[in-house]
């Protein structure tokens, strides 16, 4: 098959194994990131590692942004529209906010440039797999041009107009952080309790109960590895703007404000902002006066 050429932006702990399994999956592929040299392992896969935003985006049929929040993507679209190829596709895979995808589009649209906001869930292990799921927004004409390009990276599935796959992945993340923090507690119930949390998992595998998060974040949790898949921040910024989206839309969602205030008590008082997570395992502890 033969790909357009494609730029990704952003090779952080996600962007940089997507960028790996495109150059695998023989997409003509150049990446960008703030810090080069986090970006250089890719040349051994025959990526070409950008200097500068307007180089990379330069001739690109299909730019990725896999970037840190909103507003850093519209500064960077903002910054690079100058250089971008008439009718070529812009396809943000960063958690932003709904109208932040709708003004990307809009920004897009006025220098002949369409889009689609295309976020993911799966993590850095889903990244690595390519079995990422990604929830895409935007025009389905978009989207079966970009589905080759997307399906080298994970599982694309259509969600709606401009802005559904940012709030598809806000829904995503209220279940992950809700779920983290129903694990978090059985595990430490258990471990109290005299149970093994590591058999517990065995038992449930299968059952209602049974969830990656479950099996993978419980695993963390009970081992203390909290080495970062899905940064605390990320998840806190996640649970600000599905809050700011329940507002708009004038609900309450108590679960949700609650794992939010653990989250930001995490991130801002326990030095959790680039811990996994699943570290929310701390702050329950913490709360219990127990020690991890």
């Amino acid at each position: 098959m033969a790909f357009e050429k494609v730029t990704l932006l952003g090779t952080g702990l996600m962007g940089l194994p997507m960028a790996r399994n495109l150059a695998q999956a023989g997409v003509p592929l150049t990446v960008w990131n703030r810090t080069a040299a986090k970006a250089r392992s890719l040349e051994a896969h025959g990526v070409h590692v950008a200097e500068t935003l307007a180089e990379a985006v330069t001739g690109a049929d299909i730019v990725i942004s896999m970037l840190s929040d909103g507003p850093t993507v519209l500064g960077v679209v903002s910054d690079v529209s100058g250089s971008l190829s008439d009718g070529a596709l812009w396809i943000d895979m960063s958690s932003t906010k709904p109208e932040e995808a709708r003004a990307e589009a809009a920004a897009l649209a006025a220098v002949g440039v369409a889009h689609l906001d295309a976020p993911v869930s799966g993590g850095t292990k889903g990244a690595e797999a390519a079995s990422l799921a990604i929830m895409v927004g935007g025009s389905t004409t978009d989207l079966a041009r970009a589905q080759p390009v997307l399906e080298a990276m994970g599982r694309p599935v259509y969600v709606g107009p401009s802005g559904s796959g940012q709030l598809s992945k806000l829904c995503n993340q209220a279940i992950v952080a809700v779920t983290i923090g129903a694990v978090a507690e059985a595990m430490l119930l258990a471990e109290k309790g005299g149970a093994d949390p590591a058999a517990l998992r065995a038992a449930l595998k299968g059952g209602f109960a049974d969830s990656t998060i479950l099996q993978q974040h419980g695993e963390r949790m009970t081992t203390g590895n909290f080495e970062p898949g899905g940064l605390s921040k990320f998840q806190l910024k996640d649970l600000n703007n599905v809050l700011a989206e329940a507002q708009a839309a004038d609900l309450s969602l108590p679960m949700v404000e609650d794992v939010r205030d653990r989250f930001a008590h995490f991130v801002e008082h326990m030095d959790g902002a680039d811990k996994d997570h699943s570290g929310l395992y701390l702050e329950l502890c913490q709360r219990n006066g127990v020690t991890a």
